[in-house]
């Protein structure tokens, strides 16, 4: 839903919404027919999902029925009822992380499109589903500084190929405390919470009361208590392993409070805590269930952008928000492919933007509803977004939302949807342990760990059961994809995957009229009018990274007719704090790296370095037969 006023507008009840569907129903087949793809169909798949990923009793409206009731005595060795929640994928287990993402991902959907959605039938599910999720928070959230984080592990799990009805495998609940922190789960989990009370805000005020109330608590937890949490649930670490510490988490839940309750000392501390976490540190081109930052930066440029309508606005802290919303729009830009070109997201030769072979799909949806978000709000800004290769419209931002929404969908070179169930080629074989053993509901008979990887894991063609709606992992860098059961690098869905894509799905769905704060250059597009638009202005200013980057050659040779160099390339703190957590980008690297440690996000600084005091430099080296590589700041926070 567009929002203005106090943050995010509280959702407006079922009822009123629907005097709108009429109107959005026929802008939805418009954009359908002009498009190719049916925007609201693929809306309520991705919704239906959900329903395959349920935990615990499920409810006399279950629309997938091939699922039965499963995890009932989840909680009992403990002494607390964790029945209920999310499968996070092809497996049996409840990753607190990854659900707690998906629950903050599907509320933010139904709070900045919710009235798309009610135009397309969908809102009533959708509220749905975020409820699934959060009545299983609350339970697994029993004291102001305890919260059930993990049910099962996925070592256990990963051994064992049975359904969700037939479990055997160790259903064992791990928890956080004061002596077992975990800022990053906790402060996620507060996150999910509070965004997910915007939605009931006005249909359930009450139960989004009880949210509220438990998002505080558990961002007061988080703060105080400080760690990751796979140090503490350390079973997780294989799987949901936090590898970029949980600053931008206890940002994100900040963000979020203050959304929902409009109090100043939650953007007091988005704005206080901007450098010390990482918020205007890091620039990053991914979002996803461990990295959060480009959410943040958004909800903060949100915040600034639509200040002068929030009781209390931006005010004293506008100035920090812009560092967010500068890094917002490089968020965009490298997407778009106008950051520099070391941040710029690859795209596969289809056009799809890629980051990993392993569900590189999670990325696209993500990147996707944030791009059509921020679009939203530049629109209603009249702002673009300030690119280091010039200024990016609100229209370039969702066009390539839409592309890859499109490329998803069946617009790709193998003319295959990602989406199962939907359109005439798509996966068969989705890598999911329900789906492709038979129904216990048409065969009730027990089958074991070893026998379903024995009858049904090697199975040969298509799963028995219909996983309406999942988004898969999708292909490679190439395009390429194999439809194959043990493939779960390609064929396996995740709840983060569809969260925000019924997101942008519902914006699709909506068509392209500026009442949903698409740019009016694209108005007079849709309408045909020979007149033109002055593009917005950006207005982002220069921001100089206070870690400083100099490379020299020092250096050369010639050995069996190539010329190496050696380079030396010096890193200043040129700020009056420590930088702690400072990761350092390489591209265009062809040798070896001496002086710095690999890293998932790019390298670090050794260990015996782990963080760069006010005004000391640090230096690495490295040999390569070509030019100097692109070396850049990729984030830090300074403390």
């Amino acid at each position: 839903m567009a929002t203005g006023g106090r943050g995010p507008r509280a959702m407006d009840s079922i009822a009123v919404l629907v005097g709108l569907a009429v109107v959005l129903a026929a802008a939805a087949q418009v954009a359908c027919a002009a498009g190719g793809h049916d925007y609201g169909a693929a809306l309520s798949k991705s919704i239906l999902y959900f329903e395959a990923q349920r935990s615990g009793r499920l409810p006399g409206s279950q629309r997938i029925t091939w699922r039965a009731n499963s995890g009932l005595l989840d909680g009992k060795a403990n002494g607390v009822d964790l029945v209920g929640g999310y499968y996070d994928a092809g497996d049996n287990v409840k990753f607190g992380l990854p659900m707690a993402f998906t629950v903050t991902m599907m509320a933010w959907s139904v709070v900045e499109y919710g009235e798309q959605m009610a135009a397309a039938g969908e809102l009533g599910h959708a509220v749905e589903a975020v409820k699934w999720g959060t009545d299983y928070f609350i339970k697994a959230h029993p004291e102001p500084n305890v919260l059930y984080g993990e049910v099962g592990d996925g070592d256990s799990d990963h051994n064992c190929w049975q359904r969700p009805e037939d479990m055997t495998t160790s259903r064992q609940a791990y928890r956080l405390d004061p002596q077992h922190p975990g800022s990053d789960l906790a402060g996620e989990t507060a996150a999910a919470m509070a965004a997910a009370s915007l939605v009931f805000r006005r249909s359930n005020p009450g139960y989004a009361n009880q949210l509220v109330q438990h998002s505080k608590q558990l961002f007061e937890f988080a703060d105080k208590y400080r760690g990751k949490y796979d140090n503490s649930i350390t079973v997780a670490h294989n799987f949901y392993g936090s590898y970029s510490g949980y600053g931008d988490e206890l940002l994100w839940a900040a963000a979020w409070l203050y959304q929902a309750t409009n109090e100043r000392r939650y953007l007091d501390y988005l704005a206080n805590n901007a450098e010390e976490l990482g918020g205007t540190g890091w620039t990053v081109n991914e979002f996803g269930w461990d990295v959060k930052y480009a959410g943040v930066q958004v909800l903060a440029a949100k915040i600034l952008l639509q200040g002068n309508n929030n009781a209390g606005g931006a005010g004293a802290h506008a100035d920090v928000l812009r560092l967010y919303q500068q890094k917002a729009d490089l968020f965009a830009c490298a997407c778009l492919g106008k950051a520099d070109s070391s941040n710029n997201v690859r795209r596969t030769p289809g056009g799809m933007l890629y980051h990993q072979n392993w569900n590189n799909i999670q990325f696209v949806t993500s990147a996707s509803f944030l791009l059509a978000a921020y679009s939203d709000v530049l629109a209603a800004a009249r702002r673009a977004a300030a690119c280091p290769s010039g200024a990016a419209q609100p229209s370039e931002l969702m066009a390539l939302a839409k592309a890859q929404v499109d490329y998803i969908l069946g617009s790709n070179p193998r003319a295959t949807s990602y989406m199962v169930g939907y359109g005439a080629t798509f996966p068969r074989q989705p890598h999911h342990r329900g789906a492709s053993i038979v129904s216990i509901r048409d065969n009730p008979a027990f089958v074991s760990c070893q026998d379903g990887y024995s009858n049904w894991y090697g199975r040969r063609g298509s799963n028995p059961n219909l996983l309406h709606g999942a988004v898969v992992g999708g292909p490679d860098e190439y395009d390429n994809f194999a439809d194959e059961r043990n493939n779960w690098q390609q064929t396996e869905a995740t709840t983060y995957n569809n969260a925000p894509f019924m997101g942008v799905l519902a914006r699709l769905a909506a068509g392209h009229g500026s009442r949903f704060g698409q740019s009016l250059a694209d108005e007079t597009a849709i309408k045909g009018d020979n007149k033109t638009s002055e593009p917005f202005p950006s207005h982002a200013t220069e921001h100089a990274s206070p870690i400083k980057i100099k490379q020299n050659a020092t250096t050369s040779w010639t050995q069996r007719g190539k010329t190496y160099h050696r380079y030396a390339v010096t890193v200043t703190n040129k700020s009056g704090k420590t930088a702690h957590e400072l990761h350092i980008g390489i591209s265009k690297l062809y040798g070896p790296v001496w002086g710095l440690d690999k890293a998932r996000y790019g390298y670090v600084l050794p260990t015996w370095l782990p963080s760069l005091p006010a005004g000391k430099s640090a230096e690495f080296v490295y040999v390569q037969a070509a030019p100097p590589a692109d070396v850049w700041v990729t984030g830090y926070k300074l403390v």
